[in-house]
């Protein structure tokens, strides 16, 4: 069994059915958080349930480490830890060490009662779950700042006035959620007030279900929840973007998350114009244990990488194809043309492969980066969204302004530098994270 970060739950590699199976661990979002002492319980309860899981890894980990071969041809190694390091499948590595269990501080607590919120059993609580949650809270915490204080300065303890809905509309507004989306939560609201009176707990439940629907709108259009790699098949996902947006650092983090995952996986090195580019994404691939496909020439020609990289891909038999491609403005038309041109080589080489073009934009450019996606969409035909640097902008709205403007689903989000810091995007615990009161 491994936990897949993609699907979010555990699968046997050896079973097609788990393979599969569509995750049932996203339920009905319209629940309610329950009450606190109910929640304190609960998270008690998965704490001690978390305890006996760290103990059984440390427990597995150390059987594994005394049985481990030193042939040099094998996959395992141990590096100068004594840790057990596999090139194919990579252990929870230090995911035990980052969530701080013994300390059930705020984080913890407010993860364990999203995740109750969500429908998931306190027995089937994974570390890596609650790592994420508590580091999309925190990283989240500069556009909370920014939108929440205000917010719940405006709403108060009284019923909801049409002023107060006027004040939101700037705050939204200020956040970068666009004018669609805006007027598409706002006039939603008016609706409800014209119909019954709406106190503030109701006002702020009743906004957090609007800004679900807008995020979630595009994604049940795709009729793809989850962006997962189908297992036994060739998936292609190009990463697109204007320079500086964190593409190349994305990707490796998409590397890293497939490796552990259990998805077999290679990088294609196609931005052969920045200076570097391809020494980066060799970093990010050893990294992660993932081979890299490269050409060494200066300016070698991305079709011709991509073509090696299919070649080698459909030798390898392998599940995700990551495709690192040149960042380029928008309005370069020769630039974009050359994108078109790896498509074509893809097409003739891999017809059968499933293909996604993904546009990563960093979430401080706000409404710039909501241009860029309008460009992209065009011409790049993108499939989705990566919105990275969540942690280091207050302009966490600008996810609401892609998806009502742009028609794009989210996919990931990146909120932090780390090797974990990017998932899989989830409208409801980002919704929650955004504007969490406590």
């Amino acid at each position: 069994m491994i936990y897949d970060e993609f699907q979010r739950k555990k699968v046997d590699l050896d079973s097609s059915k788990d393979v599969k199976e569509k995750s049932d661990i996203i339920v009905q979002q319209e629940e309610k958080i329950a009450s606190e002492d109910d929640s304190l319980r609960w998270a008690r309860e998965a704490f001690a349930k978390l305890k006996e899981q760290q103990k059984q890894d440390q427990s597995a980990s150390l059987n594994a480490e005394k049985n481990i071969s030193l042939e040099p041809n094998l996959d395992n190694q141990i590096d100068k830890s004594g840790l057990i390091k596999s090139t194919a499948l990579t252990p929870q590595d230090s995911i035990v060490e980052s969530v701080n269990i013994e300390d059930q501080d705020q984080d913890f607590k407010w993860s364990t009662n999203l995740l109750k919120a969500q429908g998931i059993k306190k027995d089937s609580i994974a570390l890596e779950e609650l790592d994420w949650l508590g580091r999309l809270r925190r990283g989240l915490e500069k556009s909370r700042q920014n939108f929440v204080t205000g917010l719940l300065e405006k709403l108060g303890d009284d019923p909801l006035t049409p002023e107060v809905v006027d004040d939101l509309e700037t705050l939204l507004l200020r956040a970068d959620a666009g004018v669609t989306a805006t007027d598409q939560i706002l006039e939603a609201l008016r609706y409800r007030l014209n119909e019954e009176v709406v106190d503030a707990s109701e006002g702020l439940r009743f906004l957090k279900e609007k800004l679900c629907v807008v995020l979630d709108t595009p994604i049940k259009s795709s009729g793809q929840d989850l962006l997962v790699p189908e297992r036994g098949s060739l998936n292609i996902w190009l990463l697109v973007g204007v320079n500086g947006v964190g593409k190349t650092t994305t990707l490796g983090k998409l590397a890293n998350l497939a490796v552990r995952s259990g998805y077999s996986t290679l990088i294609a090195a196609a931005d052969t114009f920045r200076a570097a580019a391809v020494e980066q994404v060799k970093v990010w691939g050893d990294r992660s244990g993932v081979s890299v496909i490269s050409n060494p020439t200066s300016n070698a020609d991305p079709a011709a990488v991509v073509f090696d990289a299919i070649g080698a891909a459909k030798s390898k038999q392998s599940d995700l194809l990551l495709v690192d491609t040149a960042g380029r403005l928008q309005t370069k038309h020769n630039l974009m043309e050359e994108l078109q041109k790896v498509r074509k080589i893809i097409d003739r080489l891999a017809p059968e492969a499933r293909v996604e073009s993904l546009l990563v934009l960093d979430s401080s450019q706000g409404q710039n980066g909501l241009r860029q996606a309008m460009a992209f969409a065009k011409s790049a035909s993108l499939t989705g969204v990566v919105i990275t640097k969540l942690d280091g902008s207050s302009r966490g709205g600008v996810a609401l302004a892609v998806a009502s403007e742009a028609k794009l689903p989210i996919r990931f989000i990146g909120a932090g530098e780390g090797l974990r810091d990017l998932r899989p995007f989830n409208s409801f615990e980002f919704v929650e994270a955004l504007l969490a009161t406590r």
